[in-house]
């Protein structure tokens, strides 16, 4: 994924939004890929919640789990002051500020 592949800010409310609409349930997993502290896995084949930006607050948060009694509380991961919104294939990018990018994987089918 490259930076040419990026939607506008405008967009990406409602493209996360989309998103959310069918992909809910889905096994993910979120990778935040950091220059400073490297690369570390936040959440390992749990089932996707939602995405949704926050222009007002000006982050993106994925949420996941809260949907069964395995999974009953939803966890969140904020990504505040995003630059970059990449909604591809079978993932979902975003890069902050700083240059930290987290990256949403969705599992091709589930068992």
């Amino acid at each position: 994924m490259t930076s040419s592949s990026a939607l506008d800010r405008s967009e990406w409310a409602a493209r996360l939004a989309e998103v959310t609409k069918t992909q809910e349930g889905r096994t993910v997993t979120i990778e935040v890929l950091d220059e400073t502290y490297g690369d570390n896995s936040e959440v390992e084949r749990l089932p996707f919640s939602y995405a949704d930006y926050d222009h007002k607050d000006d982050v993106v948060t994925i949420g996941v789990g809260g949907n069964s009694m395995r999974y009953p509380v939803v966890l969140r991961h904020l990504i505040r002051h995003p630059i970059e919104v990449d909604v591809v294939g079978q993932a979902i990018r975003v890069v902050d500020q700083e240059g930290t990018t987290t990256l949403l994987s969705f599992f091709a089918t589930d068992a």
